[in-house]
């Protein structure tokens, strides 16, 4: 399995990208996703396919949708076996009242934020990386 698995360098590499669109989730019920979307991510349920799509996207395609998001992806290469690095990083986020919805890829986690807590989150992530830094002596 590629990509860093260690506790202890996970949290100094986080390196966050925040990302200047607006993310919105949409679901269709047929499982059928239009042709004019071009999602950065969807997700098979029961209930239908989520899509999740840049807003302007959905309002040019006329498609319902949720949750407006900025995009931060934690720029280290992460282990899909990394024990506890999202916990780490949503359990921050929750402490400082931030909601998250986190996509966790073959080479990074991405997180998904509301838009006006996005600057938060971000200062928030950065200053997580700069506190989990060793000691320069």
């Amino acid at each position: 399995m590629s990509g860093e698995k260690d506790q202890v360098r996970l949290p100094q590499k986080i390196a966050p990208d925040l990302r200047p669109e607006t993310y919105v989730y949409c679901t269709f019920q047929d499982h059928c996703l239009p042709v004019d979307l071009s999602p950065i991510c969807t997700f098979r349920e029961s209930e239908g396919l989520t899509a999740i799509v840049e807003r302007s996207q959905a309002v040019q395609a006329k498609v319902p949708y949720i949750f407006e998001a900025k995009l931060i992806t934690l720029t280290v290469h992460s282990s899909l076996e990394a024990i506890g690095f999202l916990a780490m990083i949503s359990s921050a986020l929750a402490k400082a009242g931030i909601p998250c919805n986190a996509v966790a890829a073959f080479h990074h986690d991405h997180l998904f934020i509301p838009v006006n807590r996005a600057d938060d989150a971000f200062s928030l992530l950065e200053a997580l990386s700069q506190s989990s830094a060793p000691a320069v002596i």
